[in-house]
């Protein structure tokens, strides 16, 4: 059984998560509540969870504030928020799980299947949550789950992002290539409204990284590391649009 505990500063969501959890995981025993940053952080000292399904908005602070004022994370965490577009992107950029308000019982079996997937390994969640803290100010670092862990990778290193099937590869200014097990369509989310510009269905790019462009149907864009990508011709105007914003 994994010894969950929930803080969320209202009641019916409490509830809502009690009732979902005892309905449809089976695996995962409910061993504290608490509605606030001080309760909370109380309960997890008493409790000593495995998991912890933490909201973000709190009367006292937030579910970050809680998680700082904890020297050591030694338990899982999956947030629980309505939606809020800065702390949403803040959660993705270091790759750990959310379930939104309200909650589905679809979205919930799936957070709890990925924590059963990935032993516990305390170390990496401190380095997740390290880098969910150094965002809070501006995006500077992001989290690439791959088929031997996770990267920690400095957002200005990576030139662009190539859709493999189902995965990602990310190009580094390195010289590496670092196959990240998540779609394309998830970074194009995670990465808008930063210097990451989609250019064509498989294909994302760091506008830092252009050298120039190639006129063409839709065109082609040569890269400061020398690759040649596509332009889509749909996304030709956007991408063209962009650049001369820059």
């Amino acid at each position: 059984m994994i010894r969950a505990l929930i803080i969320d500063d209202e009641q019916e969501g409490r509830n809502t998560l009690v009732n979902m959890l005892s309905s449809f995981c089976k695996n995962v025993e409910i061993v504290g509540m608490a509605e606030d940053v001080k309760s909370g952080l109380l309960a997890i000292e008493k409790e000593k969870p495995e998991l912890v399904f933490l909201d973000i908005h709190m009367p006292d602070g937030t579910g970050f504030d809680l998680l700082q004022q904890i020297p050591e994370v030694n338990f899982k965490v999956v947030f629980v928020t309505a939606f809020d577009q800065y702390a949403m992107k803040a959660i993705k950029f270091s790759a750990l799980d959310y379930i939104l308000k309200p909650a589905e019982p679809e979205q919930l079996i799936d957070a709890v299947a990925k924590l059963k997937q990935h032993p516990s390994d305390f170390g990496m969640i401190s380095k997740q949550i390290s880098t969910l803290f150094r965002n809070k100010n501006g995006f500077e670092r992001i989290t690439l789950p791959t088929f031997e862990g996770l990267r920690f990778i400095v957002l200005k290193d990576i030139i662009r992002c190539e859709a493999d099937n189902n995965y990602t590869n990310f190009f580094l200014s390195s010289g590496e290539k670092v196959l990240v097990t998540r779609t394309l369509k998830e970074y194009d989310e995670t990465l808008s409204g930063l210097d990451f510009i989609r250019v064509h269905q498989s294909h994302l790019v760091n506008s830092k990284y252009i050298d120039r462009y190639i006129k063409g149907d839709g065109g082609s864009i040569i890269m400061t590391d020398g690759s040649n990508v596509e332009v889509s011709r749909r996304r030709k105007e956007d991408f063209l649009k962009k650049m001369a914003e820059s």
